[in-house]
């Protein structure tokens, strides 16, 4: 049981699976780990290139309201002056108060608007604000820094507010000629501060989370879908190898031409039948035959029909023993006949029965000539002693010998006849 535990550890096979499983797993979790992070790419992109886009609009606003420096709205109820700059208001000669809204102030104001509509924001920030309402955060500040030092032209970040998740990009503001009137501490081309653009990305988010499950169930889908087709092909191959080694057992221990067993196969049998014989007390035969002038028939018929006579010969032989026997192509027209259980009356029976079948065979010819065959058989047995148990090889081929002794005798003593050596 453990030699047979043992085996199965050290098969190829289980190797050969657990090597090709791991390459469909890594090449499967490559290709949609690939997916993933294309499609998450292809995500961040697009909400960057959002976020650029509205930095852009917003940056072209200030750009034209900084150019006329700035807009005159009429003073309504509700409408404030901007506290931050000198002489805002002014009357017009029909009595209408209008007071001044700076680049600054619009871009608050419109988003205070954009983001009572979708919770879309932005706002201009700097590190030495005028209005408290421009100061910048942590992120903002920290991006601010980084322009200032020249080390990035743009930050991006994720954060969750009040349960939510929001994308927030930030670029840089350059102080221009129509700005050193309100910011008159910093010089023209200097960072003076940023644009800070956020938005809501829930439903990104959700689509993120979508799209991960998608690729999560594909991935197992398609793992599963290939460990199917593996099992059913690795069954399908092993079964044809089976076959296949069956078949090739079974070519290296038969004979090509007859279809008997060949000579290893039989010694190897009658070595196990020896064993088993001298283990039970039991005797054993063995018989050696061949054909009797089997030379002639080659040079006269050809070697053709010499092998065809073999093939007829091996099937009367096969036919006529005993389901217990063993009958093998011992080499060119020889033929083993291996008895288990069988003493000497037992074996000459068989033998003289084959002799007569093979006596009243008449094989045709390609060119219509009958052949009448006869063959000559020696018998050998054996009761194997307790002491003949050291060199089974031994006595194996002694009993073979004692068989073809006794066949040379039978050829002598005017063939077509059994002798028993």
């Amino acid at each position: 049981m453990h030699a047979k535990k043992a085996k199965q550890v050290s098969s190829p096979w289980r190797t050969f699976v657990v090597s090709l499983v791991l390459v469909i797993l890594m090449f499967v979790s490559a290709l949609f780990g690939g997916i993933y992070i294309n499609s998450y790419r292809a995500i961040d992109l697009e909400l960057k290139s959002r976020a650029r886009s509205l930095f852009q609009s917003i940056a072209l606003f200030r750009q034209w309201s900084s150019a006329y420096g700035g807009v005159y709205v009429e003073k309504k109820p509700g409408v404030r002056s901007n506290p931050y700059l000198v002489d805002p208001d002014l009357q017009a000669l029909d009595g209408k108060v209008y007071t001044k809204k700076n680049p600054a102030l619009i871009t608050r104001e419109i988003s205070e608007l954009a983001q009572d509509k979708d919770g879309f924001r932005f706002k201009i920030m700097s590190l030495r604000p005028l209005n408290p309402d421009n100061v910048a955060d942590d992120f903002e500040r920290q991006a601010l820094a980084s322009f200032v030092k020249a080390e990035v032209k743009e930050m991006f970040t994720k954060e969750v507010r009040n349960g939510s998740n929001f994308f927030r990009y930030i670029a840089p503001l350059y102080t221009e000629k129509s700005c050193l009137a309100c910011h008159a501490d910093y010089q023209e081309g200097q960072v003076r501060g940023g644009i800070s653009v956020s938005f809501n990305i829930d439903r990104v988010e959700e689509a993120i989370q979508m799209t991960r499950r998608l690729i999560m169930a594909s991935f197992v889908m398609t793992i599963a879908s290939f460990l199917g087709i593996v099992s059913s092909l690795v069954a399908s191959l092993k079964s044809k190898l089976r076959v296949a080694e069956d078949k090739i057992r079974e070519l290296a221990l038969t004979d090509e031409l007859t279809g008997l067993r060949n000579r290893r196969f039989a010694v190897s049998r009658l070595g196990e039948e020896y064993k088993r014989a001298l283990r039970y007390q039991r005797p054993i035969s063995c018989a050696l035959f061949d054909l009797d002038f089997f030379k002639k028939i080659n040079d006269t018929y050809g070697h053709d029909c010499g092998d065809e006579v073999l093939k007829a010969v091996a099937d009367a032989a096969l036919t006529h023993c005993r389901n217990a026997d063993i009958i093998a192509r011992y080499g060119g027209e020889e033929f083993l006949l291996v008895m288990p259980e069988t003493d000497k009356e037992g074996a000459c029976f068989v033998a003289e029965r084959i002799r007569k079948a093979i006596e009243s065979l008449s094989v045709e010819t390609v060119a219509c000539h009958e052949i009448r065959l006869t063959a000559s058989l020696g018998v050998a047995c054996v009761l194997p002693l307790t002491g003949m148990a050291d060199d089974i090889s031994c006595a194996v081929e002694k009993l073979i010998k004692d068989a073809d002794t006794a066949l040379y005798r039978a050829k002598n003593n005017g063939r077509n006849r059994v002798e028993v050596g």
